[in-house]
């Protein structure tokens, strides 16, 4: 088996690449966007990736943004609808002639930050991925759970509040509803138009109100944004107790474009809701509640390391 692999992200507008060596070093990286057409278009700049970063022998690692089942084909892409019933695993092994591995993103930046990131030495963890939406992975005693048909680990859609906000999975409150950057940014748009945000406050000022513009405000101390983090962080807390409940994983890692940004204004208090929601409390102390340490990276990293485990058998 090769020394390396080949690691590849894709997302909804762009793909990341790479290549892992056998410790988890990320070298060669680079990006390039998301191809618009369908799985014959994905296959040929994933292959191409492929071929231009690695060699004919190092196995190929996929994350995807998605719900991929144990045959490597699509069931569900909210981002990149056109590729639904495709067989992406094993066209992408047609078009790169070596074994190639896809999971779910989250699955793949799960794996990373256990291998080489903030779960490193734990043996399992469970890992919320902030951003658009929440994804989740699970590895428990050191084996990534995928399910009975690849579904597992879809942690942003447990239900926290039934009766909440609607979630774009067509449910109401669930955990992304409630603490994904979309979920911030609607909770800052509803603060302005209820005109609950100071006149000062650059939430009131911005024509875009974005989730980045929330945790921008809130790290350079603005009361609104920081309230509206906080009641996300709850929310976050109570899902993160939900889990705790039902796995007990040694530790909880939070990643994602929203978690970074926003960083303890949102850990803080989803720590002190999941102290007081998990089971066994007080005198249980819960998970520990730790940011990602790979950052964007964390897909990368987990996939390359995965495909090497498959290809080794």
């Amino acid at each position: 088996m090769a020394d390396a692999s080949v690691a590849v992200d894709i997302g909804g507008t762009k793909i990341a690449a790479g290549v892992v060596d056998a410790d988890g070093t990320l070298r060669a990286h680079q990006r390039q966007p998301t191809p618009a057409g369908g799985l014959a278009e994905l296959v040929e700049a994933v292959t191409g990736l492929a071929r231009k970063l690695g060699d004919a022998r190092m196995p190929v690692g996929v994350g995807f943004p998605g719900f991929i089942d144990l045959a490597g084909t699509v069931r569900s892409a909210p981002n990149l609808p056109a590729l639904v019933g495709a067989p992406l695993q094993p066209r992408l092994e047609a078009g790169c002639g070596v074994g190639v591995t896809v999971v779910n993103d989250a699955d793949a930046a799960a794996w990373g930050e256990l291998c080489r990131g903030a779960g490193r030495g734990g043996g399992g963890l469970a890992m919320l991925t902030l951003g658009t939406g929440v994804g989740g992975g699970l590895v428990v005693n050191g084996r990534l759970v995928r399910g009975a048909h690849g579904a597992a680990g879809e942690l942003g859609h447990i239900i926290i509040d039934e009766g909440g906000p609607l979630c774009g999975c067509g449910n109401h409150g669930c955990l992304e509803a409630h603490a994904s950057g979309t979920a911030i940014a609607r909770k800052a748009r509803e603060a302005v138009a209820a005109g609950e945000v100071a006149a000062g406050s650059p939430l009131a000022s911005a024509a875009d109100l974005g989730g980045e513009v929330v945790t921008a405000a809130g790290a350079e101390g603005d009361r609104d944004a920081l309230a509206i983090l906080a009641d996300a962080g709850f929310w976050l807390g109570v899902g993160v107790a939900s889990i705790a409940n039902a796995v007990d994983p040694p530790a909880i890692v939070v990643g994602g474009g929203a978690a970074v940004g926003a960083g303890e204004a949102l850990l803080a208090p989803a720590r002190r809701a999941c102290a007081q929601r998990v089971l066994g409390a007080p005198s249980r102390e819960p998970p520990p509640l730790r940011p990602g340490e790979l950052g964007e990276h964390a897909g990368l990293v987990g996939a390359g390391l995965l495909t090497r485990l498959e290809a080794a058998g």
